[in-house]
């Protein structure tokens, strides 16, 4: 992953408009062949990945690099979410059902067994427990049949030598769909895990506080739920529609960006200061509309232009998300927001971008998410580029 590949161009074709099995999950013990970022398609056969993981430092100062961008991996299916391994290599869901091991220019994939990915389902959010590099435990978010129809589960998973062990469901009955899973997932400075969830194509249970659909969710590390939760349950927050990005500032507050809605009515894509207990307003309001104890966005994309969020980093005061339909990587100062100070960058040039991660050498890395079945997929795609941020306008 060191290897500079430095880009030269890369334009994709346009986009359209986005918004994203169950039995108890076991141990997954077997891995899919390694493949090289340079020359391997998704079909290699090389040997699995054999070398022992080296303790990387986290770097105060981001790295600096020749160009601002740079391809860090490729030939990916549907990248959702990114983080890192305390000696530095990459982890990513691919929604198909992949847990993906990418150290240097080689890959490890990890199948996940049960889930089902159609449309914007499947393998979604992942998460390492604060305590990683004692525990090893690491978290997922994912979609599976149930009995009664589609349901959202987080499983915790012990993860050590590319393997996965003691899985186990700790927070389950999450209204599913093809469409509005929510599904990232984040540890909060409080220690607590914050989950995002859909309204499940089902806009009324998102003012349903007994509903988990259209939530922000808190929970212990163990799946139980806080003593301070606002309504006895695992919600914070509700009325919200498909939120996919959570980010704190150098504050504490929590940030959202979440997909307003679709079709002749698209638009209205939301920017917004979580605040616990609080409801976001989904179904009954939308852009700046307002309603007594309902929240309007900080920031929100109006009529006229869709974002499709998906994840978020607040970096420097920043806030810096990525669009679907938007195909943008955006940026807002938190202390001066508004339509006139958010900046767009590559816009256009890379289709749909759902993953957002800053990494440990200060950089961010962003995911294309052109093979979901709504982009135009370019060679190597899926690809997640490195970006020197301070190279960027803000």
């Amino acid at each position: 992953m060191k290897k500079t590949i430095i880009l030269l161009s890369i334009l994709l074709l346009g986009t359209i408009a986005a918004c994203g099995n169950g039995a108890t999950p076991t141990d997954s013990d077997s891995t899919l062949p390694i493949i090289s970022v340079a020359t391997a398609t998704r079909q290699s056969s090389k040997p699995a990945l054999a070398d022992t993981p080296q303790e990387t430092p986290i770097l105060a100062e981001p790295t600096p690099t020749p160009e601002p961008i740079s391809i860090a991996a490729q030939n990916l299916n549907t990248p959702w979410e990114i983080a890192f391994l305390p000696d530095g290599k990459m982890l990513v869901t691919e929604r198909s059902g992949t847990l993906v091991v990418i150290g240097g220019d080689e890959y490890v994939r990890i199948p996940i067994t049960d889930v089902f990915e159609r449309s914007e389902s499947g393998l979604l959010g992942l998460a390492l427990h604060p305590g990683f590099e004692q525990n090893q435990l690491l978290y997922l978010y994912l979609t599976y049949q149930g009995a009664s129809g589609l349901l959202n589960r987080v499983e915790r998973h012990r993860f050590e030598a590319y393997k996965l062990s003691e899985s186990t469901v700790i927070f389950d009955q999450i209204p599913g769909s093809k469409n509005h899973d929510g599904g990232r997932i984040e540890f909060g400075p409080d220690g607590f895990l914050y989950i995002t969830t859909g309204d499940s194509q089902n806009s009324a249970l998102a003012q349903d506080i007994d509903s988990l659909a259209g939530k922000i969710l808190r929970l212990q590390d163990d799946g139980s739920i806080p003593a301070d939760n606002p309504f006895g349950s695992a919600v914070y927050s509700y009325g919200h529609r498909n939120p996919q990005g959570l980010a704190w500032d150098e504050q504490g507050q929590l940030w959202s960006t979440e997909h307003g809605p679709s079709g002749l009515g698209s638009g209205y894509d939301e920017l917004n200061l979580i605040e616990i207990g609080r409801n976001y307003g989904w179904p009954v309001i939308q852009g700046d509309q307002t309603q007594e104890g309902m929240i309007t966005p900080q920031l929100q994309s109006g009529g006229d232009e869709t974002w499709a969020p998906g994840d978020l980093e607040i970096v420097d005061g920043v806030a810096w998300f990525v669009g679907l339909r938007g195909a943008t990587l955006y940026s807002v100062p938190l202390d001066d927001i508004s339509p006139e100070t958010l900046q767009r960058h590559f816009a256009g040039e890379f289709g749909r971008l759902r993953a957002l991660r800053l990494g440990p050498d200060g950089l961010l890395y962003m995911g294309t998410s052109n093979t979901d079945g709504r982009g135009t997929p370019q060679q190597d795609d899926d690809k997640i580029f490195r970006i020197d941020w301070r190279q960027l306008p803000k």
